[in-house]
């Protein structure tokens, strides 16, 4: 048990504990968050708002029905972060996915954000932290090797999936500049792979037979679900403000990365798989839009120097290891798959 006395003998007032709102909160990372925050002496209360209550919330967490597509939902976010005295406030209402429903995609993550900041302007909160994606930077043959925080946004604008996103990073941006009283961090995470994790990354390894680019290998950076977790729980643990790069050591050729899943790769002609993955992604048979396959021709890698030194974020996985332990649960739902249908 930790002392609270000083050296002289006199007992010192324990540290006040946080009060944290998270949307997005029965999401992947928001659900597994929450698990870990109820575990953590330094957090008083969790304000989980979302449209479904997580399962994993507890006696500190606090539930709110909140669906960010409403037009007048800024007021209510407001009320409630008045109403717990919400300290610091975590975004993460964003899909992990892309989605044919691009339109209710806009509503929840570009102005979704909007609201989320509105009502952080008109009851305003000590720290903001955003949830985005390295894969913003965008795949170009001019990339760098390792993209770091200052190179601009440069994701296709012709996804739906990035667009929003880069909006959302625009206007946090705007409003750490309008509220200099609030610590904003920024965290851009690589695409995230582990045993327990969905997303179209999982859905686009999980093929037996795994679909690339003839003539093209790029390297690819991802990051193990557990770091992600840790990621956030640094940011929160912590003040420091900025937008960091968080992503596993090392990187891998694609073709790599396929065969450690244990998946047999296909090489399609660029030309043919573009207007193929359209009507695939048309005909809601693809996990991804064409627009993918920019990262399946060109590199995107980010560097995670900067959240070594400020934010001292280092991974406990690899990128190797990542992908390891995802094959080993993806192994384990083939077998079962197998049984069932034996």
């Amino acid at each position: 048990m930790r002392d609270s006395s000083d050296s002289a003998g006199l007992k010192r007032a324990p540290a006040p504990r946080r009060t944290l709102a998270i949307t997005g909160a029965d999401a992947f990372l928001g659900r597994n968050l929450i698990g870990l925050l109820e575990d953590d002496d330094r957090i008083g209360r969790i304000v989980a708002l979302d449209v479904k209550q997580p399962s994993t919330a507890g006696p500190k967490t606090r539930f709110y029905k909140v669906d960010l597509t409403q037009p007048s939902v800024d007021a209510r976010l407001a009320e409630i972060l008045a109403a717990e005295g919400v300290d610091t406030f975590l975004h993460m209402a964003f899909l992990a996915s892309p989605t044919h429903a691009s339109a209710w995609a806009h509503e929840l993550e570009s102005v979704g954000t909007m609201h989320v900041l509105n009502a952080c302007k008109e009851r305003p909160v000590r720290k903001f932290i955003l949830w985005s994606h390295t894969v913003l930077y965008g795949a170009s043959p001019s990339n760098p090797n390792f993209l770091v925080e200052s190179q601009p946004l440069r994701g296709n604008p012709e996804s739906r999936f990035l667009r929003d996103k880069i909006d959302a990073e625009e206007v946090v941006a705007r409003f750490a500049q309008q509220m200099p009283g609030t610590l904003v961090t920024v965290l851009r995470l690589a695409p995230i792979l582990g045993p327990t994790v969905h997303n179209f990354i999982t859905r686009y390894l999980g093929r037996k037979v795994v679909p690339t680019l003839a003539g093209f290998d790029p390297l690819w950076q991802l990051l193990h679900e557990v770091d992600a977790l840790a990621a956030f729980k640094r940011a929160i643990n912590v003040d420091v403000p900025g937008t960091f790069n968080i992503v596993g050591d090392g990187v891998l050729p694609l073709s790599t990365i396929i065969r450690l899943a244990g998946r047999t790769r296909v090489s399609v002609p660029h030309p043919m798989a573009y207007p193929m993955t359209r009507a695939l992604w048309a005909a809601q048979l693809s996990e991804a839009p064409p627009t993918f396959l920019d990262y399946l021709r060109w590199l995107c890698v980010a560097d995670g120097e900067r959240a070594r030194t400020a934010l001292k974020f280092v991974p406990s996985f690899t990128t190797r290891e990542a992908v390891l332990d995802y094959a080993g649960a993806q192994s384990l739902r083939d077998a079962n798959l197998l049984r069932s249908v034996g």
